[in-house]
């Protein structure tokens, strides 16, 4: 059995599986009730059988033993973590590669389409996933496998493609300095392109989460929040097309996370797909890339439970 995890700024998920199958026993835990790490995971496995190996997703980049996290005050060293779990292996990786980990062993009704295409096998795909950060990774074919390859893409500067967007850009450039295309392509992002937008136009509203604007944006009583999920859906569109340009993702893109999901009935597919596709002389190249959704919850946890360390089979 093993212990997986799918860490992220807000919310830390934990789930028991056998190596290779679907999770259970799957418990949301937020970040901000415990001090680090080891505190969320003892508490989680106070209630279940003991484990001797793990695997976590979380929401940073992984480059050593030391892990920290960009949306959250949690740092940790993977091998004194290991220690002080009692666990005999414990392997740490991007959260968006255990998401692109899942892809393959999704059912067709845990996908969604957002743009039709036609994907070519053995292409690398791009795994996009908005949440309180930007998480950003790809798929590499390996004969009839995938390997994922992460990445901190979202951490690349935004680029506006209209006279509003650089309108915003401007603003956040005052508050941040650099902006980021996580800075407007998350969570935050979306509650940041409302009260800008509401700026610009003079105006001041109540809003003070994301689920705000979503949640106005669909009852219609506010048009500002109506159009920053339409300039939010651009920059998905957008920010996936530069993506798929970089590896040449003929596999196609993949849009994964919980916000995502929350917003699919509002996303304005017209712009995203325009977004995507407005890249010139590449327009053509971009029009045949399919751009598909994971809808199934808790993804994360089920690409931890198939992953497997090249370390680990030797």
């Amino acid at each position: 059995m093993r212990l997986v995890g799918d860490i992220g700024g807000t919310n830390a998920r934990f789930a028991i599986a056998e190596v290779g199958k679907h999770p259970s026993n799957v418990r949301k835990l937020p970040v901000a009730h415990y001090p680090g790490l080891v505190e969320a995971v003892r508490d989680y496995l106070s209630v279940c059988p003991p484990v001797e190996e793990a695997v976590l997703a979380v929401a940073s980049p992984v480059l050593g033993d030391e892990v920290s996290f960009t949306n959250s005050p949690w740092r940790f060293s993977i091998e004194e973590s290991r220690q002080r779990l009692g666990l005999r292996k414990l392997i740490v990786i991007n959260d968006l590669l255990a998401q692109a980990t899942s892809f393959a062993s999704l059912r067709a009704d845990e996908i969604g389409s957002l743009k039709p295409g036609r994907r070519t096998p053995g292409r690398p795909t791009v795994v996009i996933g908005p949440g309180t950060g930007l998480g950003v990774a790809f798929l590499l074919g390996r004969g009839d496998t995938f390997v994922g390859l992460p990445s901190e893409a979202g951490h690349v500067t935004f680029a506006p493609t209209n006279r509003i967007q650089a309108e915003i850009l401007g603003h956040l450039q005052q508050q941040h300095g650099h902006v980021s295309v996580e800075r407007l392509l998350s969570g935050p992002g979306l509650l940041a392109i409302a009260t800008t937008l509401a700026t610009m136009r003079g105006r001041t509203l109540d809003l003070h989460d994301p689920r705000d604007v979503s949640a106005r944006a669909a009852d219609g009583s506010c048009p500002i929040c109506r159009e920053a999920v339409t300039i939010f859906s651009s920059i998905l569109g957008s920010t996936a097309g530069n993506m798929a340009l970089t590896l040449l993702t003929g596999g196609g893109v993949i849009v994964t996370g919980g916000l995502s999901r929350g917003l699919r009935p509002l996303l304005d597919l017209p712009a995203l797909a325009e977004g995507f596709t407005a890249k010139g002389r590449f327009k053509a190249y971009l029009e045949d890339i399919p751009i598909v959704q994971i809808l199934r919850p808790h993804a994360g946890l089920l690409g931890a439970a198939l992953y497997e360390d090249p370390v680990w089979s030797r």
